[in-house]
């Protein structure tokens, strides 16, 4: 499939984190799911400054 599809992915989350990253969210005008993407994504930049890139997915 091109283009930018998303792959649905379930997790759950305590309600008191749920919480906080809804108002973080809020705070960035972003929805949770983009709020979680956002956090996500900066840890795994964090990750590669430290330890080197990880492979890229290739569909």
């Amino acid at each position: 499939m091109a283009g930018n599809y998303f792959s649905p992915f379930s997790v759950r989350i305590p309600e008191e984190l749920l919480f906080k990253i809804k108002k973080l969210a809020e705070m960035n005008k972003r929805s949770a799911n983009k709020q979680v993407e956002y956090i996500l994504e900066q840890y795994v930049t964090q990750y590669e400054e430290e330890h080197g890139k990880l492979p890229s997915w290739e569909p």
